[in-house]
C-alpha cells in the first residue's frame, strides 16, 4: 500500500515540474465563399414557399353549383381574431386565448349545396414562436368534438393524428328543426383546420372525410 501512494505522490511531483502543454489555436483556417447565386428552394421543398403566401388559394375549392352560404361573415375570404373569437362560446376567452397562442390570420370559405346544407372550412395559421399552437388548437376542436358525443369517429389519412366526427343523434332546440353536424381537425406545421358541415339530415362518412383528405392534401 505505501508504494503505490509514493508512486503516485512521486507521478505528481514529475508532472507538477513539467512545462503546460499548449493548447491548439482556436482560430480556423478562413474558407473561401462559393460564388454564384443560389437558387431558392421549389414549394415541395420549402413549405413556407406556400403557407407564407395567399393562404386562401390552399382552401379546396367549391363544388360545381354551389351557393353563397348566407350566415357566413367574410367578403374577402380572411378573418381576424376578433371575427375567430366570435364564433365561440366565451369569446372573449377566446381571443385571449389566441392572443397568447400567437394567433397570426385565417383564411375561410364557405357554401351552401341546399337551404339547410352548410359547409364552412377554416385554415387558423399561428406564429409558433414558443410552441406548437397549431397541434394544440387541433387537438382542442378534437376534445371538444369527442367531449359533445359525436357518435361516430374516424382517423383522416395522412394526418398523422387528424380525426373527423359525425352525429348520431341531431341537435335539438325548442323552435328550430333538429340539426345534424360534422366535423374534422387536424394540423399540417403552423396551420390549423377546421371543417363543418350543417344538415336537418344526418352527413355521411363519405362526405365529412373526402373533404378532410382533400384539404389536408392541399396542404
Amino acid at each position: 500500500m505505501l508504494g503505490v501512494v509514493a508512486g503516485t505522490c512521486t507521478g505528481y511531483v514529475v508532472q507538477a515540474g513539467r512545462e503546460p502543454t499548449p493548447l491548439p489555436p482556436l482560430s480556423q483556417p478562413v474558407v473561401g465563399q462559393a460564388k454564384g447565386e443560389v437558387e431558392p428552394l421549389s414549394a415541395a421543398q420549402d413549405r413556407r414557399v406556400k403557407t407564407d403566401g395567399d393562404l386562401r388559394k390552399l382552401l379546396v375549392g367549391r363544388p360545381k353549383g354551389a351557393r353563397e352560404n348566407p350566415f357566413f361573415a367574410s367578403d374577402d375570404g380572411w378573418w381576424t381574431l376578433a371575427h375567430y373569437a366570435e364564433d365561440f362560446t366565451k369569446p372573449d376567452q377566446a381571443f385571449a386565448n389566441g392572443l397568447s397562442s400567437q394567433f397570426r390570420r385565417a383564411a375561410v370559405t364557405s357554401w351552401r349545396t341546399s337551404d339547410t346544407h352548410l359547409v364552412e372550412i377554416r385554415l387558423v395559421q399561428y406564429r409558433q414562436e414558443e410552441g406548437l399552437a397549431a397541434a394544440d388548437s387541433a387537438e382542442n376542436g378534437m376534445y371538444w368534438a369527442e367531449r359533445n358525443n359525436k357518435g361516430h369517429s374516424w382517423a383522416v389519412p395522412g394526418t398523422g393524428d387528424g380525426m373527423a366526427y359525425s352525429d348520431t343523434e341531431p341537435y335539438r332546440k325548442p323552435g328550430y328543426v333538429p340539426l345534424y353536424s360534422a366535423e374534422a381537425h387536424a394540423w399540417r406545421g403552423d396551420i390549423a383546420m377546421e371543417i363543418y358541415i350543417n344538415d336537418t339530415k344526418p352527413i355521411t362518412k363519405k362526405e365529412i372525410m373526402s373533404l378532410a383528405e382533400r384539404q389536408t392534401e392541399r396542404l
